[in-house]
């Protein structure tokens, strides 16, 4: 379905996650050398900040300042003005895997999904939460039952929080209301309900789509990064495929839309998300293509 052209904006890295246009460069994570990176309009990699315990999910408060997910601890990191990180939020009492994707709102509430199990350790699938952070650092679940809650987004006007269900084979919406909690939860693509079935392999091979990272373009359709099918996908409320991006041998595991007209679709590639194989590698690259319909809502 693509004839996408595809180019290479940076290599050389471990596992690249949680790519964000912000101000006019490109931002992203990079999981096993614990750094937050932004691209420089030379092409050059900018170094942002260190996180130990694995830096996920990006996002900026309405003062300018970076918050951070810090996976294994569990916490949400804040980068001041003078670049320092302080601990914004603990969200360890809410999660029961590593903490994950995160998005946050116009108002600085930011919505951070988590593993629910041990996928790295081959545990079997438990479902999962997400947790609201307040502004203040208080915190908590405003949904559960979620299969990986993974890519986030909201839409524009800060009605609809739209989340991958990374081993659910959908993308699920849930209607944000005025205190930023989560309201009417539907479908908003679902390709089959895989039930409880708690082998993870078995969940990925009964699915259609495996979303990881997600993002919302001007008409209402969302790009997942469609994992270990090897692209990244195109798809309209309502479940239908509209386009793909084929990107084999490598997996796709994070899009961000961006550049200065929205339409550049940012991939984050890799053989997989093993995190033995990819820790002692330096084969992650992220990716550029360029897309017809450009980037809204958040991030």
């Amino acid at each position: 379905m693509s004839g996408n052209e595809i180019s290479e904006v940076a290599k050389g890295f471990t596992y690249l996650e949680c790519p964000r246009w912000h101000d006019g460069r490109l931002w992203f994570v990079d999981f096993y050398t614990f750094t937050v990176n932004a691209v420089n309009d030379d092409g050059s990699i900018e170094e942002i900040a260190v996180v130990d315990q694995q830096p996920a999910g990006l996002g900026w408060l309405p003062d300018g300042r970076m918050l951070i997910v810090s996976m294994k601890d569990r916490k949400i990191l804040r980068r001041e003005t003078d670049g320092s990180l302080v601990e914004h939020a603990d969200i360890s009492a809410h999660c029961s895997g590593h903490a994950n994707d995160m998005v946050v709102a116009e108002n600085g509430q930011a919505y951070v999904g988590e593993f629910g199990f041990d996928l790295m350790g081959g545990a079997d699938h438990e479902f999962a939460n997400v947790i609201l952070v307040n502004t203040d650092g208080t915190s908590q679940v405003v949904a559960s039952g979620l299969s990986f809650p993974n890519g986030m987004v909201i839409t524009p006007g800060g009605k609809t929080l739209i989340i991958n269900e990374l081993f659910g084979n959908k993308i699920t919406a849930f209607d944000i209301e005025a205190d930023g909690t989560l309201g009417n939860k539907r479908d908003f693509a679902n390709f089959g309900e895989i039930g409880d079935e708690p082998n993870v392999a078995k969940r990925i091979e009964a699915a259609t789509i495996v979303p990881d990272g997600l993002a919302l373009d001007a008409e209402g359709a969302v790009w997942i990064a469609n994992t270990v099918n090897q692209k990244a996908t195109r798809i309209a409320e309502g479940g239908k495929v509209l386009e793909e991006v084929n990107t084999a041998p490598d997996g796709i595991f994070a899009v961000a839309l961006g550049g200065e007209d929205g339409k550049t679709l940012f991939l984050c590639a890799a053989p997989d998300w093993d995190e033995g194989a990819r820790s002692k590698a330096r084969e992650g690259r992220m990716l550029a293509t360029t897309v017809d319909v450009p980037h809204a809502g958040r991030p």
